[in-house]
């Protein structure tokens, strides 16, 4: 029950991440055969040897073989949700190609409809991804790897999509293969690129001479929490104090400023952090 009303909380993002991938597939993907991996992309390869089936429906059959293995690998909560985004996702893709019929490309340009098959897609992916979700298919097999080896979101989906995308260069023409490689390669860098914007934080130590205060204003202003312990200056030999905490950007902006006007020399060190794990961060 709880699970289910998280999920229910999570059904905007969800929606909204699954929405672009659809929206960049269908308008900008399908109609350039532009293939960088994926479900959709095996639908691409199919739809050239079976013109008579639509990438939808090869897109849809594909995913529920993948859902299956995703079940026997991944705990449930990734289940529901990718459940979800899957059956959402097939229902946009028809709903799109019933009230948007597309003859031809949109455009022209090619290099231009590349980015938007890559961007919209691969910040749709990021969101859902963030969220231990994902569209299924293919994506379901890079979670996989990156639950049981070392490597990167961005490797793992390069790992799963090289051979499907290279294969554009045999079925569909070495065009459309030469777009699809170049496009596969944006996507990896992009999809890691989203998802630690998505979770970049702020580590914040500051070496102070007023600990209480600085502590004070972290608790009960900001509501986080803060480890501090005491030290010594190398130089001085005067008495410090350190505090170590994690905060949002926002955050350590006005922590910034407190310590600016609390302790005009206090010594400060903020740096990115998109890996934080504990209460009001990330779940290890």
């Amino acid at each position: 029950m709880q699970r289910v009303k998280q999920t229910l909380r999570e059904i905007p993002l969800l929606t909204l991440g699954t929405f672009l991938v659809a929206a960049g597939v269908y308008f900008f993907k399908f109609p350039n055969h532009f293939n960088t991996g994926g479900v959709t992309g095996l639908a691409v390869i199919l739809n050239a040897i079976v013109p008579a089936v639509s990438p939808s429906t090869f897109a849809s059959l594909i995913n529920i073989a993948f859902l299956v293995v995703g079940f026997l690998f991944l705990d449930k909560s990734f289940g529901i949700n990718t459940i979800y985004c899957s059956v959402l996702f097939s229902a946009l893709l028809s709903g799109f190609e019933w009230l948007f019929p597309l003859a031809a490309p949109l455009t022209g340009q090619k290099m231009l409809e590349l980015f938007f098959a890559v961007i919209l897609p691969s910040l749709g992916s990021a969101i859902l991804f963030n969220m231990q979700s994902s569209t299924g298919g293919t994506d379901i097999l890079a979670m996989i790897l990156r639950r049981f080896s070392s490597l990167d979101i961005g490797m793992a989906l390069l790992c799963v999509d090289v051979l499907i995308a290279a294969s554009t260069l045999y079925f569909v023409g070495v065009e459309a293969g030469l777009y699809s490689v170049l496009g596969l390669v944006l996507k990896s860098v992009v999809v890691d690129s989203v998802i630690e914007s998505l979770n970049r934080r702020k580590s914040f130590i500051a070496v102070t001479a007023r600990p209480q205060e600085t502590c004070d204003f972290i608790t009960h202003t900001l509501h986080r929490s803060a480890t501090y312990w005491q030290a010594e200056g190398a130089y001085t030999h005067e008495p410090k104090w350190i505090v170590l905490t994690a905060l949002s950007r926002s955050q350590a902006v006005a922590l910034r400023l407190f310590l600016k006007s609390a302790d005009p020399h206090a010594f400060i060190l903020v740096t990115n952090s998109s890996e934080i794990f504990g209460k009001g961060f990330m779940r290890a």
